[in-house]
């Protein structure tokens, strides 16, 4: 009963600001460039996707609806491009997948300023509500120099719905058949000519145990998630723009065996985890000359994440402080000619404790990585346009970092029409990153056995503290990505309609990279440098038509081949990566969109698993999405079902009769934990 009356104060509060502000049109409509690349606002009209250098997805409000996602990384269920699978069968962390490799190789950007860096990573995507975001775009490959190094696989960027918007309050409220509720309360107020605001409130959590496999253990952890954003805009006639605003969220998530407690339990294996995320930012944009060919931006970004709790007998806490400061200036020469440099500093403060205790023992083990880096860079990006025909981006960075020296990170990308129906592009770049070893790993602490880095065996790690802050560990990510695709845009179907079939290759390769290993040493968990090769070579074809008016079929197939040298085992297939995913998704809508029904179908393929599994790889299995919105003047009614095939994971907990035992082990989800999953909300919008 508690949640649903903070949901409904959240409504009320909204409601009384609304009414408490004069409510004026603005003079000046303010239109942000779309672009991934573009970071200095310009008033210009955003460049139409057939002209980007690099191949932009874009996820629309509208495709943001089809699945009723929760959260961003529940926004990519109907994508192949991004596949999504849970870090553990404990905690409820959803990492996605780009290019066959981890979401922590690509860069997440919000409006162009890079976030759920370092501690937020590994739940930072169920931080952001998709109801919040206006549109998600997402680019393969190393893209643009601008935002920073750590572009690995790809770009992700995110746009949240703006000030500017038509929309004094927005309500969705959603609740489905496994406890989950959620309820999104935004309001975007005018204030006058120059000023507007965004108000963004959110509460979720799942408020019942389910256990549809029959382990003993909760699918997923009992939780409750607030979160709070204000977003500003300042606009004056002479093209200044300043934007600034923050953001906070509170999570509280309970995992473990059934009817286990929230504290410590030695009876029942249990966990408990706290985190608390900080994030505020301000931007200035300045146009240098009256038709705005040239203009100069500032963005500072300041972020705090505290996270603190524990999984059985380890005890895990971290503290991050971060600083991204970026000086770009940005000036269009011409038509066909363009470039922008930039200067970065970035401050990372990040410290992370682990401890292991031991039954019957009174040792233990503590592990600790403190991260002081410090970073001055700077950036130059060259673009050049010859009409809609081609386009050449080159960028350079080069950034001293205070452990690592000097990083030199080159990318380029070209895109070519040969003619108004065929488009190809191809690009490539090499990106760095620190790694954060227990927070990019979050799912390793699902387990029994001791941790054990590098090289270090496990009666040191037992008998003495160990801080890995200087150990070759603590070395660079480092990797290569290239790639291309070729878009053919179709003569079949509703004139102007979303007709085409598009070819993607890329190749990412490793010179440097942290590998988590399960079968060097069975019943450990052992990280260690890279020794030898890591590679990932990536195929994937789509396919798009609109037969008629409101219809619309999309296909997908992605095929990834994954290696990587592992201790005694040499160069073999990545463990927990899949081969391939095929995704087809069906949607009509009605005249005036008053019905719109949605259908997605998903083949995911096997997987290799790590061989302390029962199974050598997991099976090809099906998932079925559907939904059908019922659209009324302002409100939106939708009833939808998720994994309606009911295909289930067996065994996603090992030794789940014996927790406390060392071959306990539930980091290695590859499927579905819960069954059927049925839902209804409904959307409120209210227009100016």
């Amino acid at each position: 009963m508690n949640k649903f009356i903070i949901c409904a104060l959240l409504c009320s509060f909204s409601l009384y600001i609304y009414a408490q502000t004069p409510q004026t049109e603005l003079s000046n409509i303010i239109e942000e460039e779309d672009e991934i690349e573009a970071t200095v606002v310009s008033g210009k009209q955003s460049t139409l996707p057939k002209m980007k250098a690099v191949k932009t997805e874009v996820i629309t409000a509208a495709g943001l609806c089809k699945m009723a996602c929760c959260n961003l990384a529940e926004s990519f269920e109907n994508s192949a491009s991004v596949t999504v699978g849970y870090s553990d069968a404990i905690t409820g962390a959803k990492q996605i997948k780009l290019l066959g490799l981890s979401g922590i190789y690509t860069q997440m950007l919000d409006e162009n300023r890079p976030i759920l860096r370092g501690l937020s990573a590994p739940f930072g995507m169920s931080y952001i509500p998709g109801q919040w975001l206006e549109s998600i775009q997402i680019a393969k490959g190393p893209s643009s120099v601008i935002n920073g190094l750590e572009a690995i696989t790809g770009q992700i960027n995110l746009e949240h719905r703006k000030p500017t918007d038509e929309t004094p309050l927005f309500i969705n409220l959603y609740g489905s058949s496994d406890s989950m509720y959620e309820a999104n309360v935004i309001s975007a107020l005018q204030l006058n000519e120059r000023w507007s605001t965004v108000l963004f409130t959110h509460a979720s959590g799942m408020s019942m145990e389910m256990d549809h496999n029959g382990d003993g253990f909760r699918d997923e952890p009992l939780s409750n998630q607030y979160n709070i954003g204000n977003r500003w805009l300042y606009y004056d006639p002479s093209g200044l723009q300043i934007r600034f605003g923050v953001k906070g969220v509170i999570d509280d998530r309970m995992g473990g065996q059934i009817n286990s407690p929230k504290e410590r339990s030695l009876e029942l294996w249990n966990s408990n985890l706290k985190n608390k995320d900080f994030n505020g930012y301000f931007k200035i944009g300045l146009p240098m000359d009256e038709e705005q060919k040239s203009s100069i931006a500032m963005i500072v970004d300041y972020t705090y994440h505290d996270i603190d709790g524990f999984f059985g007998l380890k005890d895990y806490s971290g503290e991050q402080n971060s600083v991204f400061v970026n000086i770009l200036y940005d000036n269009h020469i011409n038509d066909n000619h363009r470039f922008e440099i930039g200067l970065t500093s970035q401050i990372d403060d990040i410290g992370e404790y682990y401890t292991q205790h031991y039954l019957m023992s009174d040792f233990t083990a503590l592990t600790y990585s403190k991260r002081d880096d410090r970073l001055m860079g700077a950036s130059a990006e060259y673009t050049y346009t010859q009409d809609d025909k081609l386009t050449i981006m080159g960028g350079i960075r080069a950034d001293l970092h205070n452990n690592y020296g000097l990083l030199f990170a080159p990318r380029a990308s070209v895109k070519y029409a040969f003619c108004d129906e065929i488009v190809f592009r191809a690009s490539g770049g090499r990106g760095f990153r620190a790694t954060n070893i227990f927070a990019d790993n979050i799912g390793i602490f699902s387990t029994g056995g001791p941790i054990i880095l590098g090289d270090y065996d496990a009666p040191k790690v037992i008998d003495s503290g160990l801080e890995i802050s200087d150990s070759p560990l603590n070395r660079m990510e480092d990797a290569w990505t290239f790639g291309g695709n070729l878009t053919l845009y179709l003569p079949i179907g509703i004139e102007g309609g979303n007709n085409f079939i598009s070819f993607d290759y890329f190749k990412t390769i490793f010179g440097n990279q942290v590998i988590v290993d399960q079968e060097y040493r069975p019943g450990y968990i052992s990280i260690y440098n890279l020794e030898g090769q890591s590679y990932t070579d990536t195929y994937q074809a789509d396919f798009s038509y609109d037969p008629f008016e409101r219809f619309n079929i999309t296909t997908t197939f992605r095929y990834s081949n994954a290696m990587v040298d592992l201790r005694n085992q040499g160069l073999v297939e990545r463990p927990m990566t899949s081969r391939y995913k095929a995704v087809l998704n069906l949607q009509y809508s009605t005249n005036l969109n008053k019905w719109t029904f949605d259908a997605t179908a998903s083949l995911n393929g096997p997987m290799r698993l790590p061989s302390i599994m029962n199974l050598k790889e997991s099976p090809a299995y099906p998932m079925l999405y559907a939904q059908i919105t019922r659209r009324f003047k302002g409100i939106d009614i939708y009833v939808g079902g998720e994994n309606l095939t009911n295909y289930r994971q067996k065994e996603a907990i090992l030794s789940a009769d014996n927790p406390f035992s060392t071959a306990f082990n539930a980091s290695n989800v590859w499927g579905p934990l819960t069954g059927i999953k049925f839902y209804a909300g409904l959307r409120y919008t209210l227009w100016k």
